[in-house]
């Protein structure tokens, strides 16, 4: 099937909408969920395809590598992230864009095109990364 289904009403089922398999980044962009509240989305970084040493990674020792990292893209934040001045009185711990850094399995996981996202508690954010090549998880 080259269409994707977006939804549809479980009570009188009929398709809502669909995209193509050639929709454009925009139509695809756009089925990222907004996060609310206190909720951050977040993208799972690439992981690598190599080793140092140049040989090839299975592809369940890249899914594993992927399902357990600590690294995540902060793509969008909800409107309430970081507004409660008791917890975070320094002020916020990240914002759109910054590396971040998180327990393995962290949040709610979730596939949209074949890209793995994140939706994560502002405070499970442990710390910022400028540059995450090299961050492993031990």
């Amino acid at each position: 099937m080259s269409e994707i289904l977006i939804g549809s009403n479980p009570n009188n089922p009929q398709v809502v909408g669909i995209y193509s398999s050639d929709a454009t980044a925009d139509e695809k962009a756009s089925q990222l969920p907004k996060p609310s509240g206190y909720h951050i989305l977040c993208a799972i970084p690439e992981v690598d395809k190599m080793y140092d040493s140049g040989l090839a990674k299975a592809g369940e020792t890249m899914h594993i590598e992927e399902v357990l990292t600590t690294v995540l893209f902060v793509v969008e934040m909800g409107p309430d992230c970081y507004k409660d001045p008791n917890k975070f009185p320094s002020g916020a711990w990240c914002k759109k864009g910054d590396f971040v850094l998180v327990r393995p399995n962290s949040g709610s996981r979730l596939v949209i095109h074949g890209r793995e996202f994140r939706m994560i508690n502002d405070d499970t954010v442990e710390g910022t990364v400028a540059d995450p090549r090299g961050i492993k998880r031990k």
